[in-house]
């Protein structure tokens, strides 16, 4: 099982939601090498996979929204697995609603959204797929919320996403 401190959670808890989200999500990445690979998916569980994923998507939104998030080569991972169930189980129902909102734009546009582009192209697909714009907006609006929300049911579920450590 994955080890994080209690030291290191009760500072991270002190930044802010998110930070102590982080404590988990900076641990999961050291253990699976920074990369998501056919190798390093079974090193985490899908509790923890699904917090990854959120972190993952709550970072790529906040920087570049979800053509970013596509090319970036985290489609798959977002809308082929649970998450949006998930994240629903663990309170964050608006956020889910939004999550399969997004998932029918990018199953109806997947080869086109991931395909090899030039930054030229790149900067293109915010003009070609606006229809994400409404859905950044509102999970930017939200984030804090929705960050607030995951991190609750982390905090009451340790168990769930690592042993807590002296």
């Amino acid at each position: 099982m994955i080890e994080v401190t209690d030291t290191a959670l009760r500072k991270a808890a002190e930044g802010g939601m998110d930070e102590f989200i982080q404590v988990f999500t900076d641990k999961y990445k050291e253990v699976i090498g920074g990369e998501l690979t056919a190798e390093s998916m079974p090193l985490l569980t899908g509790e923890q996979h699904s917090l990854l994923a959120y972190q993952i998507f709550r970072d790529e939104m906040m920087d570049g929204g979800f053509c970013q998030l596509i090319q970036n080569g985290y489609g798959g991972y977002i809308f082929d697995n649970p998450f949006a169930r998930v994240m629903r189980l663990w309170g964050a129902k608006e956020f889910s609603k939004l999550l399969y909102k997004a998932k029918k734009i990018y199953d109806a546009h997947r080869k086109d959204l991931e395909r090899e582009r030039t930054d030229e192209e790149f900067m293109a697909m915010y003009e070609e797929y606006e229809q994400f714009d409404d859905l950044e907006d509102e999970f930017i609006e939200t984030e804090e919320q929705v960050t607030a929300t995951i991190a609750s049911y982390v905090d009451e579920h340790l168990e769930l996403f690592a042993k807590i450590v002296q």
